[in-house]
């Protein structure tokens, strides 16, 4: 599925090429694994990685009135009439203004939790912490917010308005 992976013993990690992905356009990923050799349970991996890379358009539009609230949340710090503030009409426009990133890191939160597909991203209306996508066994939208590296969310919300379930 992946082809040929490496390994980072720096980073102690696996690495693939990167690989079309279909529900993100065709954008390239190279996909990391961070504890798969040592996983009781490295087919859960595989089947994460084969249910993200078999997803189509449909896994972003489940996505989308997630990633608008992130930028209605983020824009709401901004008037109209600032350069900062940037106009995005309808959830289905946000993938506009979003650039995902290279690299997948493909990780379970902590021993006997799910595997998490985690992508990095960059988008116009958050330049400094940029948007993280995760996705619950590789095709379920489970967390979406600004990066910081964590998996979920407390409560298992999708998006956190200001800090709270929203």
């Amino acid at each position: 599925m992946l082809g040929v992976v490496e390994r980072d013993d720096d980073m102690d990690w696996l690495y693939s090429a990167p690989l079309p992905v279909r529900a993100l356009g065709n954008a390239e990923v190279a996909f990391i694994l961070e504890g798969y050799e040592d996983d009781p349970r490295p087919q859960d991996y595989d089947a994460a990685l084969a249910a993200f890379l078999a997803a189509g358009p449909e896994m972003l539009a489940a996505a989308a009135p997630h990633v608008y609230d992130y930028y209605l949340d983020i824009n709401g710090y901004w008037d109209p009439e600032d350069d900062a503030y940037l106009h995005i009409p309808a959830p289905d426009r946000v993938w506009e203004h979003v650039r995902f990133g290279f690299e997948a890191h493909v990780q379970r939160d902590d021993a006997g939790s799910p595997v998490y597909v985690s992508l990095e991203c960059n988008c116009d209306w958050e330049p400094e912490h940029g948007l993280q996508l995760v996705f619950r066994g590789g095709d379920t939208v489970s967390k979406v917010g600004p990066y910081d590296g964590h998996l979920t969310n407390p409560g298992d919300v999708v998006y956190r308005r200001f800090g709270k379930a929203g």
